[in-house]
């Protein structure tokens, strides 16, 4: 797979592959599944922006899988005095299918409480109550200067969590038993908190997990976005000039590197979370109680329990907002993969590649006349044979992730991943560069998301033949190179947050994460 152009054709395909996020995506649209149906954007603090997967590679926890829920998108680190707490009424979780039939076994259930310390100050004759979150500088050994703290619980679900019975257990840390966990402070500035990374490091739990005799781990809290993507060239006409794409994958303006963004993270022992198949599926919804929701809002379905509603989903990256149609965003963000029968025409007549050719057409783009687009299937759907496809491979769009593979250490990765191993359709371990323990085997920080499903939308995964048209072998980018170089190499893996001050600290270049 080249990853240099020198043809004019393929300076265009350059272009063209920037192209797909304007036209696929809806006016709202922002980033991966940051604000991507219209009834999320009324909900910020349960928008689902981000799921990675992935079989750990730090040193020493190969049989771990690392799963990332991202939410609370575009978070500008300098947003006082409140800054980015998650919402209490929301329930979160993330949810492992461990037999392929597009159901739940496992759910990790998140919940957030918010406790006021109330810190006062004398003023004349009266305590009055500060309006920051701290009165001081707050760092690892001492946060008494807090003005608020966000405790949190998890709770290992068995089952369908929708039955009525499906109360679960409560994890707890390991260390001193207890069942409560806390979130920290965002990365308010240098003067409040001075060391953020070890701060937050001191947020990382040891976990005892029900039913599991190996302890796993748990942070929730602000990481640096590690989503790149040249967003406002994009939404502008593709307002990107060539001579800073052609020849190289990187060079462009990665508009979310100045963002942070809100991580749940879990880190569980792999043989607790298989039955058998080492293939599993897993995906992350938020949900709120239907009070809440306004008196607008169309979402009604994907009930929890008898008054929740769920208001986002998320599995693979981008389906959102390049697969499914405007009209059924807002379904799609409610549904269960379970019932992805309803959206199979988005993946089997896709409509991406045929408005590229609508656009591009006289360039040479051709849409591949491959219908149903049964590389599309497997891709998104039911995994790939030979990499991630489960034994009981119930259609369904999640995240899917063979366990049985092992990690690929840090410095080795392909941000091409697993679809570095495929020639004309063909799964081809002795390519060069191949990593099948990549996306979209499992999602890593490093794997550049954007480029690789391009590619595969274009036809990169079809065999040879009629109904492969040239264009399919182009390396359609967005000139933003996401690879693991840009991300820590222990757990949770994505780096600290920019801090709010000074505002020197703020990245003089956007080029990357």
């Amino acid at each position: 797979m080249k990853q240099v152009m020198t043809s004019r054709h393929g300076a265009m395909a350059l272009i063209i592959a920037a192209s797909a996020g304007l036209y696929l995506a809806t006016p709202a649209a922002q980033a991966s599944s940051h604000r991507e149906a219209p009834s999320i954007t009324q909900y910020p603090k349960m928008d689902g922006t981000d799921l990675y997967a992935f079989r750990s590679y730090e040193s020493g926890r190969g049989d771990y899988v690392t799963v990332i829920a991202n939410y609370l998108p575009l978070q500008d680190a300098y947003g006082g005095p409140n800054y980015f707490t998650l919402d209490p009424d929301g329930v979160y979780e993330i949810h492992i299918d461990n037999n392929g039939d597009a159901r739940e076994d496992l759910t990790y259930r998140f919940k957030f409480r918010y406790d006021l310390k109330n810190i006062a100050l004398q003023v004349g004759d009266k305590s009055v109550a500060i309006p920051l979150r701290n009165a001081g500088p707050v760092t690892a050994a001492d946060s008494s200067a807090r003005n608020d703290a966000e405790i949190y619980t998890v709770t290992q679900i068995a089952g369908p969590r929708a039955r009525p019975t499906a109360v679960g257990a409560l994890l707890t840390n390991a260390s001193d038993g207890t069942t409560d966990f806390a979130k920290p402070l965002d990365n308010i500035g240098n003067k409040s908190i001075p060391d953020y990374a070890a701060y937050a490091a001191r947020h990382v739990y040891t976990a005892t997990i029900p039913g599991c005799s190996i302890p796993g781990r748990v942070f929730v809290g602000q990481r640096r976005e590690g989503f790149g993507v040249n967003l406002g060239e994009i939404f502008d006409l593709v307002n990107i000039p060539v001579a800073r794409v052609i020849g190289s994958r990187s060079g462009s303006y990665n508009a979310t590197a100045d963002k942070n963004v809100t991580s749940l993270a879990l880190e569980l022992p792999t043989s607790c979370i298989t039955n058998g198949d080492p293939v599993i599926g897993i995906w992350t919804t938020a949900s709120l109680p239907r009070s809440r929701l306004v008196s607008s809002d169309p979402l009604a379905q994907a009930i929890v329990n008898a008054n929740m509603v769920q208001v986002s989903r998320l599995g693979m990256p981008l389906v959102n907002e390049l697969v499914i149609g405007l009209k059924d965003k807002d379904r799609f963000n409610a549904s269960e993969p379970k019932d992805d029968a309803q959206f199979a025409a988005y993946v089997t007549n896709p409509t991406l590649p045929a408005l590229l050719q609508i656009l591009f057409g006289s360039a040479g783009v051709q849409a591949p006349p491959a219908y149903p687009r049964a590389d599309l299937v497997a891709a998104f759907l039911t995994g790939v044979t030979g990499v991630n496809r489960q034994l009981n491979g119930v259609p369904a769009e999640m995240i899917r992730l063979n366990t049985s593979l092992p990690a690929t250490p840090k410095g080795r990765q392909n941000s091409l991943g697993a679809a570095a191993c495929f020639v004309d359709g063909a799964l081809t371990l002795s390519n060069p560069g191949c990593d099948p323990a990549g996306f979209p085997n499992g999602r890593r920080p490093g794997d550049d998301v954007v480029d690789i499903e391009l590619r595969v939308a274009m036809g990169t995964l079809l065999p040879a033949g009629a109904n492969k048209p040239a264009s399919a072998s182009l390396p359609y980018t967005d000139g933003v190179l996401v690879e693991d170089s840009q991300f820590d190499n222990a757990f949770p893996y994505l780096t600290t947050p920019l801090a709010g001050s000074p505002g020197s600290v703020r990245p003089a270049s956007l080029s990357s994460p």
